[in-house]
């Protein structure tokens, strides 16, 4: 055994050691992470024409914020941002100095409906505003489509979601149509002015519009937050052209595939327009989104003030540089001859892109993983002819490393889910949600307890010399990478795209191994660890990447995850599984120090430290304005009519739809709680809970719900008028009709509910629920929606009766009214309710009434 064998590295450097992998954080990822280019204001544009200009853009989004709140049905969303969308069209056709292009705009109103999840989602009257851009000498008939929305949530002013976007479309048709570049394929400028409804104005305009039909490609472009860059979380489906696209324009590259499967497997609590124009056009396309900073998402708090003009340049430039790519791709012709199969892709912190197809994917995978096998296996033979030893004698101590590794994987993800199922427990949920550095204590450190304990104890107390303890630290790597060559090539046959980062891992470990045994190192004491630590930075920093923006995306998002799972368990697994592939060819490394039980101790020691901090003051989940806690709540009075048409019950109160794990505990100390009851039972017995769910995920919380009774009535603005126009009883086919018109709000549902045996057999609403009677049952929501046109809906059912007397009950019919805009004014009692909670709450609410009827 050489003397360097023996020589161990004093304890004082393992912190040393680990420290550097927390500085390479620190100063190369965050910094990259973070970095947005300069924006471009208006006074340089005649030094780079033809360029995004982020300053222009920077005041319209001003001008779109002081608009306010855009709620479809509101003034605000259907008259004045429509005219601003209009004063900025024509500022743009004013400064179109010559004659190359043709730029036309139609403002579509547009009615319709389609089934979203468990609802009807009717829509009526909705407005998107349409421009087409397009080359006088072009004949092409195939269009790009750029779109956004301009509508809001309640209370929001929307200059993330997604007042960012609007002004970056305006700004990218300014610079088009303003340019002397001119382009083969005409592009369409869709600004839709109802998503959040859900979704409505995309599905009208897809559906309907006379330039839908000649759309052959899609960039959407959405916000799950305030700021930063957008990422790419969506493309496609089967269009990997887009991608060699986006490879080679987009200037500051920002995408991954694990964003996109997060998104499509539910995890992310948001939809977008992709979706629409994805099921219904079957226009393939790229999905992109700002995602940082979603604890202003959807709060009054998503204001123009908290948008660097250097999202807006980085966004612009991108989408420009797209816009222009696309309109001229000769695949736009015929798209769907370029329908290959789904897109792996990734970009490395920003500097270049890579993109391959899934089949190529599996094909790298694969080979990767079964060499990095293969070099296991020389590395085994060359241990045991170096030690004297055989093969077998050499795999059994290895066997033994790899099941010791194996417990320290489990641990590296049970130990945080145990914090996790701990804090939970004692109510202190969601202490990293402002404070987002506690996750190091918290879930990192126990992390890496967790990887390392089995096998530096192993070490530890082994006294067996026969086979150098280097040798059997580079088995504990070579553990880990058996481990990941088996997960990757599961996991690649499973179909998750988001293997590929098992693949990375692989892939600079195996170069390792190959670079030292070229340079003999492999059998010369600890001095092959350099060339491993070497080859470990890269993808280090490529993991510590993306599982930070991972985690800057996802943490905030818990803050409206709903309370049934506990979210502390998703941001934990989370952090471990980071740990796990940041650090599982590093950790390793702790076993080359003397006494290196001292480095499980510090990290323990840490473990506890963050722990108590969590549990202090600094733990509190919330800050005023900008990471609040969000309370969803209607004003709600209910009354019930029975078929005589007296009323069984009229009350009033409020319902509570709460967003996040722990939110009463922080508000119980500011609002009387003490009449609050659980709104389960009346679930089980009333149909719809006898409350006017909003939509399908209102009825999907249902169970959560929470009732808070008012002695002071509601004050309604108005409410919904069902009057019954007539009543058709045919008595040979046992059919009965009946026919209503109702007036009200802008947002109301109809709720329906056969008794007695009577089904339904037809109305007028859309088919869907009657044809596919497995999936749908009773009883029916039916959400209905309008912007400018505020005629009544006219509609009716048709019941079979069977032998049901025509003159009982035959089904109870629910009518909601949602008062969401601020076109309707609040109570003072309401208004008072709502000062009472504390200014780290953000308050989401409306009146709203419920009219249960017996016909």
């Amino acid at each position: 055994m050489s003397s360097s064998e023996k020589k161990r590295l004093e304890w004082y450097y393992a912190p040393a050691f680990l420290l550097f992998w927390l500085v390479l954080l620190v100063a190369i990822v965050l910094p990259v992470f973070f970095n947005l280019p300069i924006g471009l204001r208006i006074e340089d544009e005649h030094t780079k024409p033809g360029e995004f200009v982020a300053e222009r853009a920077e005041r319209i989004l001003f001008d779109f914020e002081m608009i306010g709140p855009k709620v479809v049905g509101s003034f605000a969303n259907e008259n004045l941002t429509v005219q601003l969308l209009y004063d900025e069209i024509e500022l743009i056709r004013r400064s179109m100095h010559h004659d190359l292009y043709e730029l036309e705009v139609d403002v579509q109103v547009v009615s319709g409906a389609y089934m979203h999840w468990t609802m009807i989602n009717m829509y009526q009257g909705l407005q998107n505003f349409v421009v087409k851009l397009s080359s006088k000498n072009s004949t092409s008939q195939n269009y790009l489509l750029i779109n956004s929305h301009f509508d809001s949530k309640p209370g929001s002013p929307g200059s993330g979601d997604d007042g960012a976007m609007v002004v970056v479309m305006l700004e990218v048709l300014r610079v088009l149509a303003t340019s002397r570049e001119p382009f083969s394929h005409p592009i369409v400028f869709l600004f839709n002015g109802a998503e959040e409804n859900p979704l409505q104005a995309s599905h009208g305009f897809i559906t309907q519009h006379k330039w839908a039909q000649n759309c052959r490609a899609l960039i959407n472009l959405d916000s799950a937050g305030s700021g930063h860059k957008e990422i790419l979380f969506q493309s496609g489906p089967n269009h990997p052209w887009l991608m060699k696209y986006y490879s080679k324009y987009a200037k500051r590259p920002y995408a991954t595939s694990i964003a996109e499967e997060l998104f499509q497997a539910n995890i992310i609590p948001s939809d977008t327009d992709f979706r629409i124009f994805r099921d219904y056009g079957h226009v393939p396309g790229l999905d992109f989104a700002h995602s940082y900073n979603g604890y202003v998402y959807h709060t009054k708090f998503d204001k123009f003030d908290v948008i660097p003009r250097g999202t807006l340049q980085s966004t612009g430039d991108n989408i420009l540089s797209l816009a222009r790519a696309f309109a001229n791709a000769p695949e736009m012709e015929e798209p769907d001859k370029y329908a290959e199969g789904h897109s792996i892709f990734y970009d490395f912190m920003g500097l270049f892109f890579i993109y391959y197809t899934e089949t190529q994917g599996q094909i790298i995978n694969c080979c990767v993983s079964v060499i990095v096998v293969v070099l296991i296996g020389i590395s085994f033979w060359r241990m045991a002819a170096t030690s004297y030893l055989s093969i077998g004698s050499t795999m059994k101590t290895f066997v033994l490393i790899e099941v010791l590794h194996i417990l320290g994987i489990v641990l590296a993800l049970g130990l945080p889910l145990l914090m996790a199922v701990m804090f939970d427990a004692g109510d202190r949920s969601m202490t990293w949600f402002s404070q987002k550095w506690l996750v190091f204590g918290l879930y990192v450190c126990p992390s890496l307890i967790g990887l390392c304990l089995p096998t530096l104890l192993y070490l530890s107390f082994n006294k067996n010399d026969k086979l150098r303890k280097s040798f059997k630290i580079q088995m504990i790597l070579h553990a880990h990478a058996l481990f990941l060559a088996l997960i990757c090539i599961v996991l690649t046959f499973v179909g998750l795209r988001s293997s590929y980062v098992f693949m990375i891992s692989l892939l600079f470990y195996g170069i390792a191994l190959i670079l030292n045994f070229l340079t003999t190192l492999h059998n010369r004491g600890k001095l092959w660890s350099i060339i491993v630590i070497l080859s470990q930075v890269l993808p280090f920093l490529y993991m510590a990447y993306i599982f930070f923006a991972l985690c800057s995306t996802l943490m905030p998002m818990m803050g409206r995850f709903g309370t049934n799972l506990n979210p502390d368990l998703l941001v934990g697994g989370l952090c471990a599984l980071g740990t796990i592939l940041a650090m599982g060819f590093v950790s390793p490394m702790v076993n080359m120090f003397r006494h290196s039980k001292t480095v499980l101790l510090a990290l323990l020691a840490t473990t506890f430290i963050f722990s108590m901090m969590a549990i202090s003051p600094i733990g509190f989940p919330y800050t005023a304005k900008t990471n609040v806690g969000r309370v969803n709540f209607l004003n709600v009075q209910r009354v019930f009519y029975e078929y005589d048409g007296s009323v069984s019950k009229n009350e009033s109160g409020y319902y509570f739809d709460f967003q996040d794990r722990r939110i009463h505990y922080p508000i119980q100390e500011h609002i009387d709680m003490s009449n609050m009851e659980s709104v389960a039972e009346d679930c089980d017995e009333m149909m719809m809970c006898g409350l006017p769910l909003f939509n399908h995920r209102w009825f999907k919380s249902r169970m959560k719900g929470i009732w808070l009774p008012s002695d002071d009535p509601v004050e309604i603005p108005e409410t919904p008028t069902l009057t019954l126009v007539n009543k058709t009883v045919n008595p040979v086919t046992n059919l009965v009709r009946y026919n209503f018109k109702l007036r009200g709000p802008p947002h109301m549902s109809i709720y329906l509910l056969p008794i007695g045996g009577v089904t339904v057999v037809d109305w007028s609403f859309l088919k869907t629920m009657l044809q596919e009677k497995e999936t749908y049952k009773p009883p029916y929501h039916i959400y209905f929606s309008y912007g400018k046109d505020s005629a009544p809906l006219d509609f009716y059912f048709d019941l079979k009766i069977g032998d049901s007397n025509v003159n009982k009950p035959l089904f109870e019919l629910g009518i909601s009214g949602h008062y969401v805009n601020f076109d309707f004014p609040r109570s003072k009692h309401t208004q008072t309710f709502i000062k009472s909670f504390p200014d780290y709450i953000f308050v989401m609410e409306w009146p709203s009434s419920y009219e249960r009827y017996l016909f």
